[in-house]
């Protein structure tokens, strides 16, 4: 019995200590995450968004980060860094510079950050205040149109913003209606205002795509060719055969996977590389191209480093071909989109501007890529983006834009079955929105830290807002 009981120990004891080897391992792939998620949020929120920290790490941070409780960080404002870190392990540094944004410093040392020429300040065009959305930044919006219930508009808001219980689920920021090219509702909430620029998340997919459609007008990037990717160019690579447009529309066959939790290709992507477009190229075939949908933001980081290159080979400044050809342009003014160390702008994630901005941005798409009467994308380009990738099983994603068409065998299987057929949206985590339905002329946008997906609805966000223009 002696040796049966020690033996016993002993496997007990093996695998105890294997246990705690496995357990160590995970946690030193995990930490750097969670650490890197804190130092990274906060930076952007402080220096572009000009938020409290304290609020941001408890409202924002610790409800989506389960590792936050171990985590203690530090602001320093003179070098404009956020560093975090657990038991003095693991640490994470943000840097912010001027016109580009927050960084994670990771793999490319801060001083060979700084002297990266993105980082050079950008001259912002100033909206009058005097002129309303979208010329200008006039503080009230306009009288409603004729026909536009008041009331019921009000209700919608206060719908959206209303919390069913004690506890904050919703904590909607910010709310905007645009109709018929007029901003005619706004609200945020305490804390928040107009010129603060918000956090999309991947709504950065949709502005990217928007980039792509500048550099198609100018004949500079073929949809249909062969993506330029320099990991798939030896000879008899099957990846060569990948498109721009199946990249678009997340049809490429790579391998990807976009679980928001350690191990996984997405989160050691924009926690763990210095160069996300190279991350996700160096991605193996999973199916061949067009035979499967998947989305991926290792594929919009791909295809973000295409437009810096194929802009920086006429010796241009690509954060300057960013604000010139369509930020500035539309009066995108507060728009902030931040690189990766690399220096490539993140297409999948991180762009910033105000919600009115944001509102801008549908408003371009509403209007066919036209701008005060200059075509900004190409003619047909909100056509070729809000149609449906073949493989998407409900028809619900375009060219990097969420789609609300339903799968050909049937349409009513749609994802928001009770919204027109043509609504198409940017969308990002914990329900940020920009929403476009063609048909009823109607921008909506809107902004949040929800975590509860049994929180937010909305396309019950859409119909309260719709109530109001029923005789429209």
């Amino acid at each position: 019995m002696r040796r049966w009981a020690k033996r016993i120990s002993f496997a007990a004891g093996v695998l105890a200590s294997a246990a705690i080897a496995v357990g160590g391992w995970y946690l030193a792939k995990a930490l750097p995450i969670g650490t890197g998620y804190v130092a990274k949020y906060l930076c952007s929120s402080t220096f572009i968004s000009g938020r409290d920290d304290e609020t941001v790490f408890r409202e924002d941070v610790a409800p989506v980060n389960p590792l936050a409780k171990i985590v203690s960080y530090e602001i320093d404002r003179r070098k404009k860094t956020v560093s975090a870190g657990t038991f003095g392990l693991f640490e994470s540094v943000a840097l912010y510079r001027e016109g580009c944004g927050c960084t994670l410093i990771q793999g490319v040392p801060p001083e060979e950050l700084k002297r990266q020429p993105i980082a050079a300040p950008l001259e912002r065009r100033i909206l009058p205040k005097s002129l309303p959305w979208p010329e200008g930044n006039l503080e009230e919006t306009q009288p409603l149109p004729p026909g536009v219930d008041k009331t019921k508009l009000e209700k919608a808001l206060d719908n959206a913003f209303s919390e069913e219980g004690p506890e904050k689920h919703k904590k909607t920021r910010a709310v905007l209606v645009v109709y018929e090219g007029r901003l005619i509702a706004e609200r945020y909430a305490p804390g928040f205002h107009r010129d603060m620029p918000l956090l999309g998340w991947s709504m950065a997919k949709s502005v990217t795509n928007a980039l792509v459609g500048i550099l198609v007008r100018e004949g500079k990037l073929k949809l249909y060719d062969p993506a330029p990717v320099e990991e798939w160019r030896k000879s008899g690579d099957p990846r060569s055969a990948i498109t721009l447009d199946q990249l678009l529309r997340m049809s490429s066959g790579l391998e990807f996977d976009e679980v928001y939790a350690p191990l996984h290709d997405v989160t050691e992507m924009l926690y763990g590389s210095a160069d996300f477009a190279g991350y996700a190229a160096s991605k193996p075939l999973e199916t061949s191209p067009d035979g499967a949908w998947n989305y991926s933001s290792g594929t919009a980081n791909i295809i973000a480093r295409m437009v810096r290159r194929t802009v920086e080979k006429d010796g241009v400044n690509y954060y300057r071909f960013l604000r010139d050809e369509l930020f500035d342009k539309i009066g995108m003014t507060t728009a902030v989109v931040e690189p990766d160390p690399s220096g490539t702008f993140v297409g999948s994630s991180y762009a910033f501007a105000t919600p009115r901005d944001w509102a801008r941005f549908g408003q371009l798409f509403l209007q066919d890529g036209v701008w005060e009467g200059r075509r900004i994308l190409p003619e047909g380009w909100v056509k070729y983006s809000t149609r449906p990738a073949p493989r998407a099983p409900k028809g619900e994603y375009g060219a990097l834009f969420w789609l609300n068409a339903g799968p050909d065998s049937d349409p009513g299987a749609r994802r928001w079955p009770q919204v027109s057929r043509d609504a198409y949206s940017a969308e990002g985590f914990q329900y940020q929105r920009v929403i476009i339905i063609p048909s009823k002329k109607l921008v909506l946008v809107r902004f949040g830290a929800t975590s509860s997906h049994e929180a937010w609805n909305t396309p019950s966000f859409i119909l309260d807002v719709l109530s109001a223009m029923a005789s429209r």
